[in-house]
């Protein structure tokens, strides 16, 4: 060994954030001129920066290095003990190596950060709201989530009430607004109320939103009731005071019979029948009041009996509705007029639902209009299949690490066109023979031309997970 090294001192501590400083002291211990490159190596290494990076030293001469640690702070600079070497790398003797290893502490800091999705719910009986809490910190978390609101108005059902969130994580929390008054009639009211994330020694963390309370029936519609109710009334009461009179005629033409019958004042008491022998009296004819008919005998199995019952039903046939047109019918079409590797998608546009499927590098999506694409329907032909995963702005992987995975000219479904679900930011890719290649357009960075798979290895594409986290507008795929 013609070396000998120091670390000054060999532990350090630092907060994430800022920096530190160790010393290095290198002897030269041989009997030439030598030159020595340092190299971090370890955890910290991409936070540790080597001045000057080569020393040259004539023998028995000692040169000092400084070793500068500036972990940043973000959940990736872990809490605790962090083992650290440097590679002293010498020009005329290559293979002595020398490793000089130290301790670096990171000191521990939280940070929280909560949104509410969406910010407004609407209903007549609850709401349901998801609160997304993510661990910004260097250590685990652990809090409690809970409901209040100005005048009591509403009652909170939280799952789960208590959450564990590792650095760098985030975790669900559903919760049920329900109110404690119901309005039967009038118009909608907004219930402002806060969901607070406490913590142990530390302010609570709060997020307000607003419950739209909206009315069980409309003020229009009990105005209608009302209006009808009362002319139904109105009705009832004129119908019972001006109740049409029917009256018949047979009563009017017995007393013309009658009249017709008695005996004239001149006639002589000769001429007068008997009361033996009193004439017949020929009863009236009694008319049949206005309406109203003899029923009329049978006329017989003539035409004149049902004319329609031949007909049979008269309502015209409703069409099926066409297939929905998805990936795999494109994708089926087109290996039916062209041999090779094609590969076809669609996407579900926020505020417009799914467009009709493109195939081979053409535009899906949106460009310059601020809508984003909430998921993807892909499907392949020639690969012998294609497998990913969909990537969320606010719950990152959905499936966690599923993914999903379809043979040729079948359906493959990413992200979720669930409202409450936030729209897609990237995804991940893969076919089982050849490559994939596309082109992602993400909200304010535009085209990204992230390139393509390597043959059999996945590869992810879109928005950056860790800095941008922006949703995604439009695609172009190829194989």
């Amino acid at each position: 060994m013609s070396l000998w090294t120091s670390l000054e001192p060999a532990s350090a501590t630092v907060d994430p954030g800022s920096s530190t400083r160790v010393r290095l002291r290198v002897r030269n211990t041989g009997d030439v001129v030598d030159e020595y490159r340092f190299e971090p190596v370890g955890d910290v290494a991409p936070w540790t920066t080597v001045e000057p990076q080569t020393l040259r030293l004539y023998p028995g001469t000692t040169g000092t290095v400084e070793l500068t640690f500036a972990p940043p702070r973000t959940s990736d600079a872990v809490a605790g003990p962090n083992p650290y070497a440097v590679r002293i790398l010498p020009t005329e003797h290559p293979d002595a190596v020398t490793v000089p290893e130290g301790n670096l502490t990171i000191t521990a800091f939280t940070e929280v950060r909560a949104e509410l999705v969406p910010p407004t719910v609407k209903g007549r009986f609850r709401g349901r709201p998801r609160l997304a809490v993510d661990n910004l910190g260097n250590t685990k978390v652990t809090a409690s989530i809970a409901g209040s609101d100005h005048g009591d108005h509403l009652s909170y059902e939280v799952r789960p009430g208590n959450v564990q969130i590792e650095p760098g994580r985030a975790a669900f929390v559903e919760t049920t607004l329900k109110p404690k008054r119901i309005i039967w009639f009038g118009a909608k009211e907004e219930r402002p109320y806060t969901l607070a994330v406490r913590r142990s020694g530390v302010d609570p963390t709060e997020i307000e939103g607003t419950y739209v309370q909206r009315g069980f029936l409309p003020r229009w519609l009990a105005t209608f009731f009302g209006i009808f109710l009362a002319l139904a009334i109105a009705f009832v009461m004129i119908w019972i005071a001006y109740k049409p009179q029917v009256r018949t005629s047979a009563t009017e033409q017995t007393e013309q019979a009658g009249v017709a019958l008695a005996p004239s004042p001149s006639a002589t008491p000769e001429t007068l029948p008997s009361s033996a022998e009193s004439a017949p009296v020929e009863q009236p004819q009694v008319q049949q009041p206005p309406g109203t008919q003899e029923p009329e005998k049978d006329k017989g199995d003539g035409d004149g009996g049902d004319k329609g019952g031949g007909g049979g039903g008269g309502g015209e046939s409703k069409k099926p509705k066409p297939p929905v047109r998805t990936a795999a019918t494109a994708v089926k079409e087109v290996a039916a007029r062209s041999e090779g590797r094609h590969i076809c998608y669609r996407a579900y546009v926020a505020d417009q639902g799914w467009q009709a499927p493109v195939c081979d590098g053409a535009e899906a999506g949106t460009v310059g209009k601020n809508l984003p694409i909430k998921a993807l329907n892909i499907a392949v032909s020639g690969t012998k299949g294609v497998t990913g995963n969909g990537a969320h702005v606010v719950e990152a992987w959905l499936n966690g690490s599923k993914w999903e995975s379809v043979p040729d000219q079948t359906d493959m479904y990413l992200g979720s066109t669930k409202e409450a679900v936030s729209p897609m930011e990237g995804f991940t890719l893969k076919t089982v023979e050849g490559t994939v290649c596309p082109n992602t357009h993400v909200k304010d960075k535009g085209w990204l031309k992230q390139g393509c798979t390597e043959p059999g290895a996945w590869r992810y594409f879109g928005s950056n997970m860790e800095n941008d986290r922006l949703q995604l507008e439009a695609v172009r795929i190829t194989v």
